[in-house]
């Protein structure tokens, strides 16, 4: 990114957050108190048609185009007063602090190996009203792959978006068979967050993104540690800063570090929360022991709590298309290793001041093709099937892999 200020002692004098520049006539070296911001006195022009600052490029692009910018300021400016000089010149210039690069896009190769069982040595595909249709596990060369923390289909069951917990965007597409199995993951990209400046945001306190939500090409995030919930404008190949944050009404004192909103996830329109944002966190409990939850909107607004069962922790949340919240949920032991289970919340006890559970689904340990599992969306097939989808997060672990799995939901 480069940022491009005025200093108020003088408007016509540049600061470049850029690599060191070359050496321009009249320019002096930056000063060594300042490793990354260089300040640049832009001479006035001592004959018509002379340029500022030459034709000389630095490592990030050229200064023809400021140059030229600076010197119409520096005409007109010979009309006005000092004052109306300062604040024409500072109108003329705002829209290029305002931009910055792009973020660059990571395009990463992802192997996958099918995975045709998911009970570990054993052929069944039923597993309660869950029916097995196929996984991958996922490897690539990136440093950058893995950590996937939630995801959402953009085009149901094909092109996907989702957050990595490392401050990552990321966005691909599941391939599949003639009978719609999944076979690999294609197009994959990774693109870091940024900050306000449009900087990279490296700081895991800031960018441990774990929820997410999307609707009308606006990205709705759950970070924790810096809890908030904030959303993006959509763009792959350019992903900007939160353009706003959403009152997450759970009181913040009551969230733990790392036990934030890991459930982000809007209701159907039709159902009786009429299309609501909802977040639910990990494992941020009530003196009664149970989950803080909130509705963001709409007539049921307001926190409720979810019953913790076992000691499991809710890693995401999706809406099925009846309106009730299918719950990700998953625990971890030294003795036993990691489990997952699926639990249905149905849509008309979530309101204000109410403690909702419901029936499980499915519950597995190290016996099935499980990791940590974090990431899950519900989709609808061409042929009316409902599907639930998972990511697993790796941790960037070596004991841990990155999977894919997929299911249908049978009602009947």
């Amino acid at each position: 990114m480069r940022l491009v200020e005025l200093d108020i002692k003088d408007p016509l004098s540049v600061a470049l957050r850029a690599p060191p520049l070359p050496q321009f006539m009249g320019a002096r070296n930056p000063s060594p108190e300042m490793p990354r911001l260089w300040r640049v006195p832009v001479p006035r022009p001592r004959k018509a048609g002379e340029r500022w600052l030459g034709e000389a490029e630095t490592e990030r692009g050229s200064c023809c185009d400021r140059a030229t910018l600076f010197g119409r300021v520096a005409a007109l400016g010979r009309s006005l007063s000092s004052s109306a000089m300062l604040a024409f010149g500072l109108a003329l210039v705002a829209p290029l602090i305002a931009q910055a690069e792009p973020a660059p896009v990571e395009q990463v190769e992802v192997k996958s190996r099918p995975i045709t069982r998911f009970h570990i040595g054993r052929d069944e595909k039923q597993f309660g009203p869950l029916e097995f249709v196929g996984g991958l596990e996922m490897t690539s060369r990136s440093r950058n792959f893995g950590a996937l923390s939630s995801m959402r289909f953009r085009k149901p069951g094909s092109d996907f978006i989702g957050v990595a917990d490392t401050g990552f965007w990321f966005f691909g597409t599941v391939t599949r068979d003639a009978d719609q199995r999944p076979t690999g993951i294609s197009d994959f990209r990774m693109v870091q967050m940024v900050d306000e400046a449009g900087n990279p945001a490296n700081e895991k306190w800031q960018v441990d993104a774990e929820g997410l939500a999307v609707k009308d090409d606006v990205a709705t995030v759950g970070f924790e540690r810096n809890h908030r919930v904030a959303q993006f404008h959509i763009n792959p190949d350019d992903m900007r800063a939160a353009f706003g944050q959403l009152d997450f009404l759970v009181p913040a004192q009551e969230l733990r570090q790392n036990r934030g909103f890991e459930t982000v996830a809007y209701a159907p329109e039709d159902s009786p929360l009429k299309g609501a944002l909802v977040v639910v966190s990990e494992k941020s409990l009530d003196k009664q022991g149970n989950i803080f939850a909130a509705v963001l909107s709409g007539p049921r607004k307001g926190v409720f709590t979810v019953q913790r069962s076992g000691d499991f922790d809710i890693t995401d949340g999706s809406f099925l298309p009846d309106g009730d919240l299918l719950l990700l949920e998953r625990s971890y032991s030294m003795a036993r290793g990691v489990r997952m289970r699926l639990r249905r919340i149905d849509a008309a006890t979530i309101a204000k001041g109410n403690v909702v559970d419901g029936p499980i689904l499915l519950e597995t340990d190290m016996s099935y093709q499980i990791d940590n599992m974090e990431a899950m969306d519900v989709w609808r097939r061409a042929d009316g099937a409902v599907m639930v989808s998972m990511f697993s997060d790796d941790n960037h672990s070596i004991l841990q892999r990155n999977l894919y799995l997929e299911f249908i939901l049978r009602e009947d």
